[in-house]
């Protein structure tokens, strides 16, 4: 990743190994599929990074969640411990989206982490949404 400047390389080191494998992903997706703004492959590589350290259970409560509703998100919420990485997991876009702005990406990259479960970038958007879904 000779690309990515220091404040984002830090970022990078601070993700979850699940998030960073993720944003590697993400990254290569966006590449095969023909961008080369290296803003966008920086905010794909860092859009996770708002979740922190959330550990495994939370976080398969959290896809439990996505699939089956809310009520399991509530109910995880409960667990002792848990409240504060549901609350990360909820919030991650805009926790990730301040800390890339923090590490200067551009205003355009920070809206793609921003808004990346339905970005309204025209340029960059669909993809960098399909990225995101397909890995």
């Amino acid at each position: 990743m000779a690309w990515a400047r220091p404040a984002e390389l830090a970022l990078f080191d601070a993700m979850h190994v699940a998030d960073r494998r993720h944003g590697l992903d993400v990254v290569a997706y966006l590449r095969r599929a023909g961008v080369t703004d290296r803003d966008v492959l920086a905010a794909g590589l860092l859009h996770d990074c708002g979740k922190g350290d959330a550990g495994w259970p939370p976080r398969v409560a959290w896809s439990l969640g996505e699939a089956l509703g809310p009520w399991v998100w509530r109910a995880a919420r409960r667990v002792p411990g848990w409240s504060d990485a549901m609350r990360r997991l909820e919030n991650h876009a805009e926790l990730s989206a301040d800390a890339v702005e923090a590490a200067g990406l551009s205003p355009r990259a920070v809206a793609l982490v921003r808004e990346q479960d339905a970005p309204s970038d025209p340029q960059f958007g669909r993809v960098f949404h399909a990225a995101d879904e397909a890995c």
